[in-house]
């Protein structure tokens, strides 16, 4: 079982790997069966290949993410984080409000994604 020190870094290591547009490092982090539903709703994705093909299409975006909070861990198997996703839109510069829930597998990697955010969390960014 991982540990909250280690699903911390696990999320860290997250916002890390997309800011440095690395959708391989990304991915590494997930389960091979994991999923990821993005915004919470949506379809969701199944299985690595799936999921670097989603982090491939994302960081081509050039959005860049910015944690809005401490991440927070749990007494179990999951870790949350709140964070801003910073990019450009057709409107210009945008920034996306999103809480992202991961739950773990015994090895540490993510076995599932949750993204909350819904279409009144996107406003144009600040000065």
């Amino acid at each position: 079982m991982v540990d909250e020190a280690g699903m911390k870094a696990a999320m860290q290591a997250y916002i890390d790997a997309f800011n440095a547009a690395d959708p391989e490092a990304i991915a590494a982090l997930y389960a091979d069966d994991a999923t990821v539903e993005d915004p919470v709703g949506s379809d969701r994705k199944h299985g690595r290949e799936a999921i670097l093909a989603f982090y491939r299409m994302a960081v081509q975006t050039g959005a860049r993410l910015s944690l809005a909070a401490p991440i927070r861990a749990s007494h179990d198997n999951a870790a949350a984080m709140a964070f801003d996703v910073h990019l450009e839109m057709p409107t210009g510069q945008s920034v996306i409000r999103v809480i992202d829930v991961m739950r773990f597998d015994a090895d540490g990697r993510f076995a599932s994604m949750e993204a909350y955010w819904g279409p009144s969390d996107v406003a144009p960014a600040a000065g």
